[in-house]
């Protein structure tokens, strides 16, 4: 852990944070979701299973390799019903929602950290997934890694992040 990390100062105010955060009112109901999905196995199968099937579709894609109807429509029919599944779904929302949370403090924090002082509004307003400018800020052809998750709800591809891959 970086000696700035460890200043009594930063872990004081993290701490703070981290307090504020607790005492937010969706924060209760976030994580009675959480809880009422990880204690319901149904839920949890049905979840997995979606998400397995995604990522197969996902590798077939980026091996260029052709997707059947049957399968998009197994993959669609499967989280069509993960998503009518009420314990599921408030899960997928909280998740969305603390993903969010988390991206938020990120960025303002790198922002910070970047620009060497507390960023303004219009530091933030790049256009864009990704950084904008075609998804260039997390997504260039060198090095390209094509497993990272940047918090967005969306897949790579057409529309992706812009990265085009």
């Amino acid at each position: 852990m970086s000696a700035i990390a460890q200043d009594p100062n930063i872990l004081q105010k993290t701490q703070e944070l981290c307090n504020a955060i607790l005492g937010q009112p969706t924060m209760k109901s976030m994580r009675q979701s959480i809880d009422a999905f990880m204690n319901d196995e149904l839920s949890r199968s049905q979840y997995e299973t979606v998400m397995h099937k995604g990522r197969a579709l996902h590798e077939k894609q980026h091996q260029s390799l052709p997707l059947s109807g049957e399968e998009i429509s197994d993959f669609e029919s499967s989280r069509d019903a993960l998503l009518a599944n009420p314990v599921a779904k408030g899960f997928i929302e909280a998740q969305e929602e603390l993903h969010g949370l988390r991206d938020s403090i990120h960025d303002y924090v790198s922002k910070t950290i970047e620009l060497g002082r507390m960023p303004k509004p219009e530091d933030f307003e790049q256009g864009g997934c990704c950084g904008g400018n075609g998804g260039g800020g997390c997504c260039d052809d060198e090095g390209h890694n094509h497993d990272h998750d940047h918090g967005h709800g969306h897949s790579h591809g057409q529309g992706g992040c812009g990265c085009g891959h």
